[in-house]
């Protein structure tokens, strides 16, 4: 960690960045709700990044859990394809100036949402085989990300993929609620807010995000959550009582119940693009039922993965302490716990990626 006396301040568009002098060249490439990213050189081994500067994460105890939460699953990733920190710093020499802190992360080409058009197959095939890699990690951690979509999904030029943001990540035991994912990725358990759904919610968005690859256009478009849900219905079908019955409430019973009934569309036809493979992996992903979709370790061994799957892209990760998830604490303790999270860091040493990869990405 180095001293005030090593940092520089600059002012980009009207958010003041305080960054160890080795980030030159500063430029804003992103902003939303809770802070910036700009990318950055680091000088002294050249290398492109990005950066993240929390907005204010002590205005409050709510912004300041969200950051304490975020800044503990970035150190915890280390896996290729999950974004992970590379360093983080603070200005502040002490708790009592600690106010902003900033997160340093791989720098990554694009994401999948500016990615326009349909994939070929392999490419498809690569980009699918790295997401349920990630999230085989992210779940034997305990973690669901529950917010996939193209969008937190970052690709380099040479197509190597990064699972991103975890701001709405919560660990598996936590209490469940159904305002997460991005509609059109949702899966229809969620959109129906059962209050215990589990890691297969991610691998319904893998399988949206698969089909608008293969398709070059998003599969279930709703205008609202109900039209969400028929539109999901007219290409699964309408499901039978077994899965009726396991709904929580019953309005959502009662609403499944009164819909027309829809037969389970024929996904070679929907998919004429795509392989037997593909089509039989997208028919497997998106199921109704999410206690019938496979979890990410089964779906990385079926056949569509087989000229790709390798046992170093496997690596078990350490289960996730989340004990502070639930805490209620006060601001200061907030802030105390992320300052010797800050301070505690210690780089990961990341492994290239060893994968034979000859495909290219542009947006």
């Amino acid at each position: 960690m180095e001293t005030r006396a090593h940092f520089t301040r600059e002012e980009i568009n009207s958010t003041v960045w305080e960054v160890p002098e080795k980030y030159t060249h500063l430029k804003q490439i992103g902003t939303g709700a809770y802070g910036s990213v700009c990318s950055a050189l680091n000088e002294k081994n050249k290398e492109k990044v990005a950066i993240k500067k929390l907005h204010r994460p002590f205005q409050s105890e709510i912004f300041a859990k969200r950051a304490y939460r975020e800044l503990r699953l970035l150190k915890h990733m280390k896996h290729e394809n999950v974004i992970g920190l590379i360093d983080v710093f603070t200005p502040a020499l002490s708790l009592d100036d600690f106010q902003d802190f900033y997160l340093v992360m791989p720098y990554m080409f694009t994401d999948l949402s500016k990615v326009r058009g349909q994939l070929s197959e392999d490419k498809v095939q690569f980009l699918v085989y790295q997401m349920l890699c990630g999230l085989r990690y992210i779940h034997k951690a305990g973690i669901i990300h529950r917010d996939l979509k193209p969008g937190n999904l970052a690709v380099n030029q040479d197509c190597e993929l990064k699972i991103l943001d975890f701001g709405l990540a919560r660990s598996t035991d936590a209490e469940m609620t159904g305002y997460v994912v991005t509609r059109w990725y949702r899966a229809p358990e969620v959109i129906l807010n059962w209050m215990h759904y589990t890691q297969t919610v991610d691998i319904w968005s893998v399988g949206c995000i698969m089909a608008e690859m293969i398709n070059g256009k998003t599969l279930f478009k709703g205008k609202d959550y109900m039209d969400q849900l028929t539109q999901i219905m007219k290409v699964t079908g309408v499901p039978g009582p077994e899965f009726i019955q396991k709904l929580d409430t019953p309005e959502a019973r009662n609403y499944v119940k009164g819909l027309p009934r829809y037969p389970r569309k024929d996904f070679s036809m929907l998919f004429p693009r795509a392989s037997a493979h593909g089509v039989d992996l997208l028919e497997k992903m998106l199921v109704l039922d999410g206690d019938e979709r496979p979890t990410a370790e089964l779906a990385l061994e079926h056949p569509y993965f087989d000229n790709l799957r390798d046992p170093d892209d496997f690596p078990e990760p350490l289960p996730y302490d989340d004990s502070h998830d639930n805490d209620t604490l006060s601001l200061d303790e907030w802030k105390r716990l992320c300052f010797r999270e800050v301070k505690s860091f210690v780089p990961f040493p990341r492994r290239d990626s060893k994968r034979k990869n000859t495909l290219t990405m542009s947006p």
